[in-house]
């Protein structure tokens, strides 16, 4: 088995069953976005404690990159500082993916990471909180 096929098989595992998928009650911000060229939503819902993603869920649908690397995000960010989160960029997700990812997917590849850093700024800001 090539490691295309490994990691085609890793984004139909995390598509078929995603982690960290549904809706988390107790949250410090969440934050939604869409693809309107390729109809994926996503929205990232996120506890923050002490400036450190202490739990992170999403809710979603859309193609099996945007749902997957949502899924393969929200796992490597648990237990990040804002910052470190911050951080992070495009080719961090497409790396997590181990695909070649062409110019019309990258937005879906790229659309949690989207959602994720801009729901930390409006948290930075006091915009969008629970409650």
């Amino acid at each position: 088995m090539s490691f295309d096929e490994l990691y085609r098989e890793q984004i139909m595992d995390h598509y078929k069953n995603p982690r960290n998928h549904g809706v988390l009650e107790n949250f410090s911000f969440k934050f939604f976005d869409n693809n309107p060229l390729c109809g994926d939503e996503i929205e990232i819902r996120a506890l923050v404690e002490g400036n450190v993603l202490k739990d992170v869920r999403f809710t979603g649908k859309g193609c099996s990159i945007s749902q997957a690397a949502a899924s393969m995000l929200t796992e490597i960010v648990k237990g990040k500082t804002l910052a470190e989160v911050q951080q992070l960029n495009r080719d961090n997700v497409i790396e997590l993916l181990g695909i070649p990812v062409g110019p019309v997917r990258v937005k879906c590849a790229v659309l949690s990471l989207v959602a994720l850093k801009n729901g930390i700024a409006e948290f930075h800001n006091g915009v969008n909180k629970n409650g």
